[in-house]
């Protein structure tokens, strides 16, 4: 048997801990671990036209499957390209293997061709990230780094050079066996104990909802039923705790709507549940707060708490629920569904009224139509901006969609890459990326990537010829909008001659039956829909102190953007509230 290279053992051990494939675009530095790939059936080289789109769609791929997943740049630009996307994987808490190949070695600091240093550069983001020098290092470096980005959920890089990568592996190194899932944390009894006293002394208790609900939807339902607790949630916990919820309120923050901001200052407990919910103005000052996160450093860092709980909150409910005492008194839970459902009922009009005349097309009906079109387990990627708006308020979760975007970091263009790695996990499931002109325009060039492995995402282009959320955030500042239109082609006539599905709507009569088609075509597909640029849309509680930017002003221009079908899940839990 021949002997392998440290490439080849790198390969192997990145297949063993169930990475499929490998996100990059191929470079001298990179070419010993590429030609490993093309000789191992178990995993694939995934060629994108920048890095940037490779770290995303790897971000995207842990994210749908909750495993490892892994790309790769060459020295220098190319594993500086990954950087944007590996942030947003770090943020996320999806686990990524990143390899940043590197210069020779013997000419490390010393000016040579394309030098950086990634040891350095990405150490912001990332839990582990260190550099193969020697072969000796190898397997256990690598291993502690897969070790890292699953154990404690973000990125870890490692930097190989060229040429450490074509030595010979050493003959008798260490391998073991791989973590590749993470264990569930169940905080101890006396904090357990505490929190139990808190619930149990509070009248009016509001539970607020972030991703780390994921796999606890039963357990939130059964304590807020057994306290009467209202249940609002941050945007992603919208995904995980918004369907099946007949405690519902909402969701606060920039882009909230609904009853949350209420729920959250009226309760006199207040529980936080798996978020790190970024806008502290949003949360309230004058009542008790509870934080329960499995991550430890992000207890207390945007509110005050009165308790902080460490644990994963599936089990941290398993052990509370049935240490509380059932609340019967429901008039705080029934008084918050009915601002609710009240909140809700003054915007959905917003996208109906005279849809069928209005051109250019109110992007909020354009949502609309998209989330009754999709497929039940469809995947939606989205934009920054606007889109997280629409999406936010008109996608319909039902606990096999799932709604990915850049939530956390916040950046531009994440729909399309994000949307390449869903896909690949699977061929068969429906991916649709909500882009927006601005972001979509930016990594325009890896929607070859789809044609090029005949991916059948579907991209939903909503194209007001701005970057609306810029525009939105100077008008409410009171500045004049400025560098803020684009100047766009057919983006349709674009994807035709790329060699995929592409068609443009400018009047509403046509979406319908242009959604209809394009989600037929068995490959890649594009629908440029022609959007109001005057759509915009803001929180429904907001001042000048909440957020830099978003002050109120008598100037702007905002739409009230609607609900969807939310509204629907609003009236029919309204049904649960007693009649006096």
């Amino acid at each position: 048997m021949a002997k392998q290279n440290v490439a080849e053992q790198f390969v192997d051990i990145l297949a063993r801990a169930g990475v499929k494939r490998l996100y990059g675009v191929v470079g001298d530095s990179l070419n010993p671990v590429v030609d490993a790939i093309r000789r191992n059936s178990s995993i694939d080289w995934v060629h994108v036209r920048h890095e940037e789109t490779a770290a995303f769609a790897a971000g995207a791929e842990a994210q749908v499957t909750g495993s490892l997943a892994a790309c790769a740049g060459s020295c220098g630009p190319g594993n500086l390209h990954l950087i944007n996307g590996l942030y947003d994987a770090h943020r996320s808490m999806a686990p990524v293997l990143a390899l940043a190949s590197h210069i020779p070695s013997g000419e490390i600091g010393l000016g040579y061709f394309q030098e950086t240093h990634p040891e350095l550069l990405f150490q912001e983001c990332s839990h582990y990230n260190e550099m193969i020098s020697n072969p000796e290092q190898m397997p256990r470096l690598l291993q502690t780094a897969i070790q890292h980005a699953i154990g404690r959920g973000g990125v870890s890089v490692v930097t190989m050079p060229g040429d450490i990568a074509s030595k010979p592996a050493p003959e008798k190194s260490i391998e073991h066996a791989l973590v590749t899932a993470r264990p569930t944390v169940r905080p101890g009894d006396e904090e357990i104990d505490k929190l139990c006293r808190l619930v149990d002394e509070a009248k009016r208790v509001t539970l607020f909802c972030g991703s780390g609900t994921a796999g606890a939807h039963a357990e939130v339902m059964e304590f807020a039923e057994k306290i009467k607790s209202p249940v609002g949630h941050a945007l992603r916990g919208k995904e995980w705790i918004q369907y099946d919820n007949p405690y519902d309120v909402g969701m606060s923050g920039l882009l909230g709507y609904g009853a949350a901001y209420e729920a959250t200052h009226e309760c006199d407990l207040l529980i936080l549940l798996g978020t790190d919910f970024p806008y502290n103005a949003f949360l309230p000052d004058d009542v008790k707060i509870v934080q329960v996160d499995v991550r430890p450093e992000r207890l207390g860092r945007r509110s005050k708490l009165d308790l902080a709980v460490w644990g994963d909150v599936r089990e941290t409910l398993r052990c509370l629920t049935p240490r509380v005492k059932p609340k019967s008194d429901r008039k705080f839970l029934d008084r918050m569904l009915k601002k609710h459902a009240n909140a809700l009922e003054g915007v959905v009009k917003a996208y109906t009224r005279k849809v069928e005349k209005h051109v250019p097309i109110h992007p909020e009906y354009v949502a609309s139509v998209l989330d009754e079109m999709a497929d039940e387990d469809a995947v939606f990627t989205v934009d920054t901006g606007m889109n997280n708006v629409w999406a936010a308020r008109y996608l319909t979760p039902n606990g096999k969609r799932r709604v990915i975007g850049s939530f956390s970091h916040g950046s531009m263009a994440n729909a399309l890459p994000q949307a390449i790695g869903a896909q690949f996990t699977d061929l068969n499931r429906q991916v649709v990326a909500m882009a927006g002109d601005g972001g979509f325009s930016m990594l325009m060039g890896d929607f070859l990537t789809l044609v090029q492995y005949d991916l059948p995402v579907k991209v939903v282009l909503f194209n007001n010829s701005s970057l609306g959320m810029v525009e939105l955030e100077m008008l409410v500042a009171g500045l004049p909008s400025y560098g803020t239109t684009n100047k766009n082609p057919d983006f349709a006539a674009i994807a035709r001659a790329a060699g995929a599905y592409g068609v443009r709507v400018e009047k509403p009569k046509q979406l319908q039956s242009a959604l209809k088609d394009a989600f037929k075509h068995k490959g890649p597909a594009l629908v440029d829909v022609v959007t109001d640029p005057n759509a915009l849309s803001i929180p429904p509680k907001i001042s000048a102190e909440m957020v830099t930017g978003f002050a109120l002003s008598a100037s702007k221009i905002v739409l009230d953007g609607g609900v969807g079908r939310m509204l629907q899940m609003a009236r029919s839990n309204l049904r649960n509230v007693p009649r006096p």
